[in-house]
């Protein structure tokens, strides 16, 4: 089956040259993991419909973004699994491998550093930095070396890193921002609590655990609240 599409590459432009939003681009990723869980059950062709309704996903909604980037899949027939996936794959910037370094060897880091998933979506972890230096030069279980944070800067642009993974208390957590910043990186992503600043042309996206708990904590507590009401 053929896939016609100008597919977009991962500067999340769709064709024609408009800006795609956050959400259409974090929906890719979702369509993305369900191909990839029908790729592996052997499903060679899908419809929206079916995706939508094998992962409660919305068919319309689907359609929309995959327009965005181009015609896909055949009328009557559905999405080519593979295509799609390797178009999907193409337009999220993975196709190219991801290479990223880890700020903070603490627990959080040599645990992120090991995770076998990013490997096996094209983030490759390159390089743990810390400033203890009981820690540098040590390596993860899977093999990362701790490189001293003094070398960041030269080793940023040595291996070429895309993404900044912060691993690191808050109080330290601006100032590794602002070396990121420094050496060229444009992309990062922030563990640490509280509210980071970066400059125009900076992507910076924040995984506050806390909150997320927190979040849960509500839903359970109205949960109680409203059993509890006559």
């Amino acid at each position: 089956m053929t896939v016609r599409s100008k597919p977009a590459g991962g500067d999340k432009l769709a064709k024609g040259g408009d800006q795609v939003s956050e959400l259409t681009s974090s929906r890719l990723s979702v369509y993305l993991r369900c191909l990839n869980t029908l790729d592996v059950a052997g499903v060679k062709n899908v419809s929206s419909r079916t995706l939508a309704e094998q992962f409660h996903l919305n068919a319309a909604q689907i359609r929309k973004d995959l327009a965005y980037f181009g015609e896909f899949g055949v009328r009557g027939v559905g999405y080519g699994v593979r295509d799609l996936k390797r178009h999907l794959r193409v337009i999220l910037g993975l196709d190219r491998g991801v290479r990223v370094a880890i700020v903070g060897a603490g627990n959080l880091g040599l645990a992120l550093s090991d995770y076998p998933g990013f490997r096996q979506e094209g983030f490759e972890i390159v390089a743990l930095f810390d400033t203890e230096r009981g820690k540098v030069g040590r390596r993860s279980r899977g093999g990362v070396r701790i490189i001293d944070m003094a070398e960041f800067r030269k080793v940023v642009k040595r291996d070429s890193i895309d993404i900044v993974v912060l691993a690191v208390p808050a109080a330290a957590a601006q100032d590794v921002v602002n070396a990121s910043v420094a050496a060229g990186i444009r992309a990062l992503l922030n563990f640490s609590p509280g509210n980071l600043k970066v400059p125009p042309g900076v992507k910076l996206k924040n995984v506050d655990l806390t909150v997320s708990l927190e979040s849960l904590s509500f839903f359970l507590a109205r949960g109680e609240s409203d059993e509890g009401e006559a």
